[in-house]
C-alpha cells in the first residue's frame, strides 16, 4: 500500500489538503464511518484501510480556488463547476506522488457524480458523503439510510443517487453522463 494512502487510512491528511476546518470535519466523519462499514461488511484489513483512506482523501482540495484546480485536471473534467474539480484534482497530486490504486483513484474523482464503472469503493465513498452523519436528516431520512449500509447498498445507492438528482434537476444544474449512465446501470433490474 502506498505510504500516502496508508497515512490517509489512519486520517493524516497530505501536506497539499486545502480544506476549512468544517471540511475536515466532514472528512474525518466519512472516514470513520467508511471504516465502521468496512467492518460490518468484512471486508479484510487491506479494503479496510483503503475505504477509510478514500474517506480522508476525497475532499483533500475541496477549499483549494477553483481557477488553480481547472488548470490541472485532465481535460474531460475541465467544464466542471467549480466546486466539484477537487476529485479530480485530488487523483492528479496523488498520482503525482506515485499512488497507482485505480478503484481508489476512481472512487475519489467520481465521488460527487457517480460512475456506472464504480468498484465497491466508490460506491460506498459515494454514499458516505451523502449520508454521513453531520449532514441534515432532512429532507432525507440518512440516519435511517447509513443503518442499511453496508448491506443493503444495492437498495441505498438508488435511494442516494435520486436525492442527488433531484436536487440537481431543481437547482437548474447540468447533469453529466456518467451520472446517468450511474442511474441506469444502479436501477437496471428495478424496472
Amino acid at each position: 500500500m502506498h505510504p500516502i494512502i496508508e497515512a490517509a487510512a489512519a486520517g493524516v491528511m497530505p501536506e497539499w489538503t486545502h480544506v476549512s476546518s468544517k471540511r475536515a470535519e466532514h472528512i474525518e466523519r466519512v472516514r470513520v464511518l467508511l471504516g465502521e462499514w468496512a467492518d460490518a461488511a468484512g471486508v479484510g484489513d487491506v479494503d479496510a484501510k483503503r475505504w477509510r483512506a478514500a474517506g480522508t482523501l476525497h475532499d483533500a482540495l475541496h477549499d483549494a480556488p477553483h481557477d488553480a484546480l481547472r488548470d490541472i485536471v485532465p481535460a474531460e473534467f475541465r467544464d466542471l463547476p467549480g466546486k466539484m474539480l477537487h476529485g479530480p484534482a485530488c487523483v492528479v497530486r496523488l498520482r503525482a506522488d506515485g499512488a497507482t490504486d485505480e478503484d481508489l483513484l476512481h472512487a475519489i474523482t467520481y465521488h460527487t457524480i457517480g460512475h456506472p464503472d464504480f468498484a465497491m469503493i466508490g460506491r460506498v465513498l459515494y454514499a458516505a458523503d451523502f449520508l454521513e452523519p453531520g449532514r441534515p436528516e432532512e429532507p432525507m431520512p440518512r440516519s435511517a439510510l447509513r443503518s442499511r449500509m453496508p448491506t443493503d447498498i444495492d437498495a441505498v445507492i438508488p435511494i442516494v443517487l435520486k436525492a442527488r438528482l433531484l436536487d440537481q434537476v431543481t437547482r437548474g444544474k447540468r447533469i453529466r453522463p456518467e451520472t446517468f449512465a450511474f442511474w441506469n446501470a444502479v436501477t437496471r433490474d428495478k424496472a
